[in-house]
């Protein structure tokens, strides 16, 4: 189960910055950010997603314009860090953000940090995409999250 989700907009207001705590160990987290499918049951099915550094792979979004998001992980430290970028290529506006997840043990759980940065919050079609997709993570899919890491 899941702490209330936070936002913290005194880090960067550019950036979506969201903390969560799971009563689960950080390899039951892990497992649900790396495990295709376990993804696919609270984000998106990804294709050739290995949780190595440099590993190049897609999320498909079969009920969107947008059909693909193509990736690359950065950083992928066990039951630490994974981050990785997301890029619209077919978008009318092309996007690449990173989205990285930090993972911190606490107590008996893990305090989960999600940081998704690229937006340029000048341009208000992209201030618009930041605060739709703070939303969609607070309300959708973190909690989507939370329900994997339990089961």
């Amino acid at each position: 189960m899941s702490d209330t989700v936070i936002a913290d907009t005194r880090l960067d207001p550019a950036a979506v910055e969201l903390g969560s705590f799971f009563r689960q160990p950080p390899d039951a987290v892990w497992r649900a950010l790396t495990d295709p499918d376990l993804l696919e049951k609270w984000l998106l099915r990804p294709t050739g997603f290995a949780a190595s550094a440099g590993t190049h792979f897609r999320f498909t979004t079969p009920d969107s314009s947008i059909d693909e998001i193509l990736c690359e992980v950065l950083t992928a430290r066990p039951c630490e860090r994974l981050s990785y970028t997301w890029t619209y290529p077919r978008a009318d506006y092309p996007t690449r953000w990173i989205v990285d997840w930090a993972l911190h043990p606490q107590g008996h759980g893990t305090r989960l940090l999600l940081t998704q940065t690229g937006f340029d919050i000048e341009d208000r079609r992209q201030k618009m995409a930041r605060n739709a997709v703070e939303r969609s993570w607070k309300r959708l899919l973190l909690p989507r999250l939370g329900q994997v890491i339990l089961h």
